[in-house]
């Protein structure tokens, strides 16, 4: 898909020169760039709404705090990274 985006002149240089020292096209780095920001927006949602689950489980327990940690672990290894 083709589509147009607007940055300022310096953002576009610096995307030229990574482009090319990475040795991809621009749409190629732009793309990547994409992905990866909205890769690391959904990391930064998850671990939000982990901490708010853990929050309202009663944190400020240790024993509480443990178990929630424990459960949030196993949770974590059994999801597809």
């Amino acid at each position: 898909m083709k589509t147009a985006i607007s940055i300022d002149d310096q953002t576009f240089q610096m995307g030229e020169r990574l482009a090319q020292k990475l040795k991809m096209s621009r749409s190629e780095l732009y793309a990547t760039a994409l992905r990866k920001f909205a890769r690391e927006e959904e990391e930064l949602a998850l671990s939000q709404t982990y901490d708010r689950v853990f929050a309202a489980l009663g944190g400020q327990d240790p024993e509480t705090a443990d178990a929630v940690r424990a459960a949030g672990r196993r949770t974590l290894e059994r999801g597809e990274w």
